[in-house]
């Protein structure tokens, strides 16, 4: 198959409107071709004028490990072309910034979750391309975690940098399919084009939406491979709460632990509570020690979450309903536990972080609520999975 970026650079005349413009590109580390080229030589080495660089949260260089480290602006030291941080002293574009470009080509690995922040770039993006007149060219990526649709839609009033818009926490879309969506729920006048993929098969085994032929390179500094990827849906609230989600780990966010909690018996309870939620994949109970972040140089009992192999059913492996439920053994098992952070998160400082996460307090309540049950949670997102799948259908490309 090829992404975005490889029918961009073998087809010649999808490159033709680019001639004479100057060409952006906002890029990370696994911008690249199908020979791991970076897209920037493979770009400049077509003879297109790339005027400028955009990086994303964690940079282009993909270099800051965890949320709130901002990247700064540079001189490109190869090209010497301006390279705008997107996360650092500004979250949106400049008109500064905007001016050095026609046409800006998104070249973005995402992981297909709401909160998975290049989302929210890419529509900060068009929403600036559409006010300053430029064109917005998304080089289509797969969407790891493939088309399954999960979890609580974001409330009104609860938008964000992890919450761009009425989305559920996996939304099933790949970026250039998000972009024609942002566009008509947001009324964007903005020239936009998608270079689409060819041969993507978001439900042939054994990838399920990633190609096994291509390797995997991390997006951002703790996505290591595509079983974060499918996780991650669930796996990323554990930023909400105190128990560790595997930073200072080689095995960030496909595991959640902590110094005080028995793992085995977390895994039991979650069984007994809701087996229906632990298909798909498959529970092992571990140890570990953080190098750094949350329980850093404590030995922590955990569970890593294994999607993938035999086990694996993509159908039916649903990571945010997992993750919802080993927080509520937890609760059971752990009346008391000190289990909801309270910090400031993606710079929302009045709301916890967990329901920043969530984009409303749902979540939460279900799982503090004693007497709540796992039909009332699924009462509240089974409506919400089947309004976006049909929302999002008229969008997709593949």
């Amino acid at each position: 198959m090829k992404f975005g970026i490889d029918r961009l650079l073998s087809e010649p005349d999808l490159r033709k409107p680019l001639e004479g413009k100057r060409v952006a590109l906002l890029a990370h580390p696994a911008s690249v071709t199908a020979d791991l080229t970076h897209s920037i030589d493979a770009l400049v080495a077509t003879g297109l004028n790339v005027s400028a660089v955009f990086g994303p949260q964690h940079g282009v260089r993909g270099d800051l490990q965890d949320n709130m480290m901002e990247s700064p602006d540079f001189t490109d030291p190869t090209y010497g072309m301006p390279v705008f941080s997107l996360y650092g002293e500004v979250r949106r574009p400049t008109g500064q910034s905007m001016g050095t470009f026609d046409t800006i080509l998104i070249d973005l690995q995402d992981v297909g979750c709401r909160i998975y922040t290049f989302v929210t770039t890419l529509l900060y993006v068009l929403e600036a391309a559409a006010e300053h007149g430029k064109s917005v060219w998304v080089l289509d990526r797969p969407n790891p975690a493939g088309r399954p649709v999960e979890g609580l839609t974001l409330r009104p009033g609860w938008e964000s940098f992890v919450g761009a818009g009425p989305m559920p926490m996996r939304h099933g879309m790949t970026l250039g399919e998000m972009g024609h969506w942002f566009i008509d729920h947001y009324k964007l006048d903005v020239d936009y084009r998608v270079i689409a993929m060819e041969g993507w098969q978001p439900d042939a085994a054994p990838g399920f939406g990633w190609p096994p032929e291509r390797p995997w390179i991390n997006p951002s500094p703790n996505a290591a491979n595509v079983n974060m990827a499918r996780a991650y849906a669930g796996t990323v609230m554990l930023e909400g709460t105190n128990l560790s989600e595997g930073r200072g780990t080689t095995r960030p966010l496909e595991l959640f632990g902590a110094p005080d909690i028995d793992a085995r018996a977390v895994i039991a309870e979650m069984r007994r509570i809701a087996p229906q939620w632990l298909t798909g994949c498959t529970l092992r109970d571990l140890w570990f020690q953080p190098t750094f972040h949350k329980h850093v140089g404590r030995l922590c009992n955990g569970v890593f979450i294994h999607a993938e192999g035999a086990a694996y059913d993509h159908e039916a492996f649903r990571p945010w309903r997992l993750q919802a439920l080993a927080f509520k053994a937890i609760r059971a098992l752990y009346g008391d536990y000190d289990l909801w952070r309270d910090f400031a998160y993606e710079y929302v400082f009045d709301k916890l972080a967990i329901d920043v996460i969530n984009g409303g307090p749902d979540l939460r309540e279900w799982v503090d609520d004693g007497a709540a049950l796992p039909g009332d949670l699924d009462s509240l997102t089974v409506p919400d999975e089947a309004v976006w799948a049909e929302v999002r259908r008229p969008y997709l490309l593949y």
